[in-house]
């Protein structure tokens, strides 16, 4: 043999082996192939329905979404008429209220001053806020004593 025949029979291994290592991973790839096309055809399968209860499920939330809506409007509505009755309330009755409760207090005034009761010429000044009586300022308690500035 000469050294040209053991070159080829070397080159000749060589490219026997190379494509045996290349059938190997061709078939291996063909095996990846194969599961990866189930893979793809099982979560199709899954996802199709999963698909389906999703766009239920936003349907679902779209209808409760405009029944909401709805209630808010409502809400809104009623909240200014209930502001209008207010104050057509407040305007109907608050001036003749003021009047009566005035005119209450001078008869009563009136009576205790006639009954002889004793009734200061200038009592101190009282502020009336919303359910609190204030105090009042010491200048108008020093008045009322007769105590000048």
């Amino acid at each position: 043999m000469s050294g040209g025949e053991v070159a080829g029979i070397l080159v000749a291994v060589f490219w026997a082996i190379l494509v045996s290592f290349l059938a190997v991973a061709l078939a291996r790839l063909a095996q990846t192939l194969r599961a990866t096309t189930k893979l793809v055809a099982d979560v199709t399968e899954q996802a199709v329905p999963l698909l389906a209860d999703a766009s239920a499920a936003v349907r679902s939330a779209q209808t409760q979404i405009d029944r909401v809506d709805s209630i808010a409007s409502d809400v809104q509505e009623v909240t200014s008429n209930a502001s209008a009755l207010s104050t057509t309330v407040a305007s109907t009755f608050g001036g003749p209220l003021v009047k009566v409760a005035a005119f209450g207090y001078g008869v009563r005034r009136a009576l205790g001053a006639r009954r002889g009761d004793d009734v200061p010429a200038k009592a101190p000044r009282r502020t009336v806020i919303v359910g609190r009586t204030v105090p009042a300022s010491r200048r108008e308690k020093r008045n009322a004593r007769g105590e000048k500035d």
